[in-house]
């Protein structure tokens, strides 16, 4: 039957996809990673116009990749002993000792840049894959009472980017009508102005909005209940902070470092709670959490259990084929095991339910 995901399952799948990402730096797995995202967004992703993020998350990633190899090459230090090309040197003084601009340019140097900046490029279009398939709206309707404040911040930047991918497609829309370049570096300055002027009016109609809704109006309580809050809180976040420190660290225990962060988590659920008795608001059609949910947010957390247990296993990110050898030079594998944890990061693409159609479309 179709009906809306719940937004915060498409964002645990995304962010699984993300953490997954960011273990490796095998250009196949990353590769895997991004088709896996792609598909599903081209699945499920709805006809609204905060779906079209996905390409200009992708075309920021290669803009990502672009500085990150031409940083590598100006001022990165050289690695191996394959020179491509050598640029004039700049001569620094002693202060500046470990920094170059110019000089040897390997190819190792250059094949370490790409991969690092296609990681990151990687990680921000799992971002872009989220931005398309959760409406803010409902990830804003889902957020805990007591993090109503915090998430209508976090929500209100999530969706400057779709926004802004909008207002640039009305505007290059009107310019194309207009018999007005809308492609180029003349196009782009032509949509820059009404493109920030729309933001701005935007802004200022969401306070107004904000504004007359009573925005952080909250119910009265005493100052016993507010410091009781406000500890639990603290105590939790600092918990769970403890616990991830103790598990990083090998010499301490593991019982010790799940210990922290249980009690953290349920010192800052208890909070969560308390906090949410002091906000006045309510919900209207709230998204269930069913079984769609659960496999979705599901499959994004196999794709990053999956690559931590391969590291576990091998001993290391390149034992286990996550970090392909760039002295030497060689040709990446990929891995079994954690390619077959990204696959199932697919299942979205069939599990999820089918988005609504919008009412013109159905007619």
């Amino acid at each position: 039957m179709a009906r809306w995901l719940h937004p915060g399952a498409w964002w645990l799948w995304a962010l699984g996809l993300a953490a997954a990402a960011s273990r490796t730096t095998n250009p196949l797995l990353l590769g895997l990673i991004l088709a896996v995202a792609a598909y599903v967004v081209a699945a499920r992703r709805p006809e609204a116009p905060w779906a079209r993020s996905f390409g200009v998350f992708l075309w920021f990633g290669l803009v990502i990749i672009a500085v990150r190899v031409v940083f590598q090459t100006l001022f990165g230090a050289p690695m191996g002993s394959t020179v491509l090309v050598t640029l004039p040197e700049v001569g620094l003084p002693e202060v500046l000792a470990g920094v170059r601009i110019g000089g040897e340019v390997t190819a190792e140097s250059l094949l370490f840049a790409l991969y690092d900046g296609l990681r990151l490029a990687v990680i921000l279009a799992c971002v872009g894959a989220a931005n398309s398939l959760a409406s803010p709206s409902r990830l804003l309707a889902s957020v805990p009472a007591g993090l109503y404040e915090v998430g209508v911040a976090i929500v209100v930047a999530l969706t400057f980017a779709p926004q802004l991918v909008s207002d640039l497609s009305r505007v290059r829309a009107t310019r194309r009508l207009r018999g007005r370049p809308d492609s180029g570096l003349r196009g782009i300055a032509g949509a820059a102005m009404p493109v920030f002027e729309g933001a701005l009016e935007r802004s200022v109609d969401l306070a107004a909005a904000m504004d007359s809704r009573g925005y952080g109006r909250t119910a009265q309580s005493t100052p016993a209940q507010r410091r009781v809050t406000a500890g639990l809180l603290l105590g939790g976040l600092v918990g769970v902070l403890l616990g991830v420190y103790a598990a990083l660290d090998s010499a301490v225990p593991s019982w010790l470092a799940l210990g922290l962060a249980g009690v953290g988590v349920v010192a800052a659920v208890v909070g969560l709670r308390l906090s949410g008795r002091r906000a006045v608001r309510t919900r209207y059609r709230p998204d269930p959490w069913a079984t769609p949910e659960w496999l979705v947010a599901g499959s994004g957390i196999v794709a990053a259990l999956g690559l931590a247990v391969a590291v576990a296993l091998a001993g290391s990110a390149q034992a286990a084929g996550l970090a392909p050898s760039v002295v030497p030079m060689a040709w990446p594998s990929l891995p079994l095991l954690p390619a077959l944890a990204v696959a199932v990061a697919l299942l979205p693409a069939w599990v999820a339910p089918p988005v609504p159609l919008p009412r013109r479309t159905r007619r």
